[in-house]
């Protein structure tokens, strides 16, 4: 499951009225989001998505009616809606939905996530959903940095991002993540083609280093989930990337191409290799690098041409959406490993 952290919590810190966060806590049956999924209501908007619909419609409707009711009721809320899709009766589902008016407690702890966020580091809070205490913040170890709840707490194991814990009291807390995105791209080529799948990625829940020696070729405002490197030695960051990392070449050079790619190839390490280009390129670029030493197994597992199959426009845009619905393929599968 590929899960973006921040777009509810961009929200609620981005506007100035009176709001709610709505998070989906546990699902009988079959729904569209999953436990963890969150949105955010305003008298005049809402933000993200808990997987529209009817039940959307009526946690937006009971949101703005519980801020309304913000004088004379908690600032927490636990509600049972029924989701049902139209004309699918067996597919019906029973969701249990918080409601958390952010209050200046709440508003101080979702500055702290947004700032470590930045800092590209993973944050939990535990929030009381029977009590008016302030939520906990806790760092990527479980150890808290502000607000109630205990000193350290043991976090869900690998791959968990949510749970709703009963306390020995019988009372109710939400342990909820703010995890940074795993699937890391490193693209090279900052021309139309790179740009547009810039653009088309900016949204999605994964990271982007974006590599080109001219600086002038990035735009003056990223979102933060992109980082552009400007440098005439790129084959240094692949050496000094991580494991597991996609890469994405496509640079105006076809020298600078295959240089890059037997960098890559030679690392051996790679979740997926990407290399613009047509067949032709590839059986060269192949002839080429085996004559280098590279083995024909890695050779094997490069992609290119780029994209899903059958889509054949070349303008930047389609490009884009090709290369994003295989990067999305790609990291889908990696999770769910």
């Amino acid at each position: 499951m590929l899960r973006h952290p921040t777009d509810a919590l961009t929200a609620a810190l981005g506007q100035r009225v009176p709001r709610v966060m709505v998070t989906i806590i546990k699902v009988t049956g079959v729904a569209v989001r999953e436990p963890g999924t969150r949105m955010l209501v305003t008298p005049y908007q809402t933000f993200d998505s808990i997987g529209g619909g009817h039940l959307e419609l009526q946690a937006t409707q009971f949101a703005r009616s519980f801020l309304c009711k913000a004088a004379t009721e908690p600032a927490r809320h636990v509600e049972s809606f029924m989701s049902q899709p139209e004309g699918e009766p067996c597919a019906a589902a029973r969701v249990e939905l918080t409601f958390e008016r952010i209050d200046p407690d709440g508003l101080k702890a979702l500055r702290l996530i947004r700032k470590r966020g930045r800092n590209r580091e993973d944050t939990w809070r535990l929030v009381a959903l029977d009590t008016t205490a302030a939520c906990g913040v806790y760092d990527q170890d479980g150890v808290r940095l502000m607000g109630n709840g205990p000193e350290r707490l043991t976090l869900p194991g690998e791959g968990g991002t949510f749970e709703l814990r009963i306390g020995n009291d019988g009372g109710r807390w939400l342990l909820d993540s703010y995890l940074m995105p795993r699937p890391h791209l490193m693209l090279f080529g900052a021309g139309h083609v790179g740009a547009a799948i810039v653009r088309a990625l900016a949204p999605l829940p994964c990271r982007i280093t974006w590599v080109d020696e001219r600086e002038e070729m990035f735009p003056p405002l990223l979102p933060s989930n992109i980082e552009p490197e400007a440098t005439d030695t790129p084959e240094a960051l692949i050496a000094n990337a991580g494991k597991d990392m996609t890469y994405l070449v496509l640079t105006h050079s076809h020298a600078l191409d295959q240089r890059l790619s037997e960098a890559i190839l030679r690392r051996g390490d790679a979740l997926w290799f990407g290399l613009i280009g047509s067949n032709t390129k590839r059986v060269q670029f192949e002839r080429r690098l085996k004559e280098r030493g590279i083995p024909a197994a890695r050779l094997a597992a490069m992609s290119c041409p780029i994209g899903v199959p059958g889509i054949m426009d070349k303008a930047p845009a389609v490009i884009a959406a090709s290369v994003t619905a295989q990067l999305l393929q790609v990291w889908e599968a990696a999770g769910q490993a």
